[in-house]
């Protein structure tokens, strides 16, 4: 634990990539698997993320993100987007899911069914959007510390126009919307970052305890 917290201590927002050292394949399917293994309302996950390696691809992707060099520098962007369509399709094919994955019958999952559609599947399109937002930002958070733990540096990122993102990467007719970026490499030297102390409210500032 330990280490963790020294890990977290050490990751910072890289703004400047050393675009010479490449994430290997092996620590890209870690951070992936992370990804996937983030908690989420009632398990739905429902995001998805581009892995974009392709220079040409974010090339294009660079101008919607203010032309910050990160996009291009990294190793890999990741996209990550919210899905616009939870439905009832997408609901029977959460609960067909978790009966092959756990080996039950789907008559095992009727609690579970009816718990989220009495909940998440009574939400308004809108409210489902935002729910579905907050979500991509676990995921996101999982992401941060895994890295951490791989000394592999990480720039999560708002600051790109979701809408021409969404237009160049076709994400509408897949019932996805961009919701946040990170850019995963390792940082230059040159970083201004690099050493800085990290910055952050105090214990006491932070947390109420009662």
């Amino acid at each position: 634990m330990h280490n963790y917290i020294e890990n977290l201590h050490w990751r910072y927002a890289t703004k400047k990539f050393n675009s010479e050292k490449q994430v290997s394949e092996d620590d890209l399917e870690t951070l992936l698997e992370a990804i996937r293994l983030s908690a989420s309302s009632y398990g739905l996950q429902p995001y998805e993320v581009l892995v974009i390696k392709d220079p040409e691809v974010r090339a294009k992707l660079k101008p919607a993100a203010f032309s910050q060099p990160q996009i291009t520098d990294a190793s890999y962007l990741l996209v990550f987007a919210y899905n616009t369509n939870v439905d009832e399709k997408y609901l029977d094919k959460f609960i067909k899911n978790n009966s092959e994955t756990r080996n039950q019958p789907l008559e095992d999952f009727k609690d579970l069914n009816d718990m989220i559609q009495n909940s998440v599947m009574t939400f308004s399109d809108e409210q489902k959007e935002i729910w579905a937002s907050r979500q991509v930002y676990i995921a996101l958070g999982n992401l941060l510390s895994a890295a951490a733990e791989l000394k592999i540096d990480v720039c999560p990122m708002e600051g790109f126009n979701p809408d021409e993102f969404d237009e160049l990467l076709d994400l509408r007719s897949k019932n996805l919307k961009s919701v946040t970026l990170a850019t995963i490499g390792y940082r230059h030297e040159n970083d201004q970052l690099k050493d800085a102390k990290k910055v952050r409210k105090s214990k006491d500032e932070l947390f109420t305890r009662i």
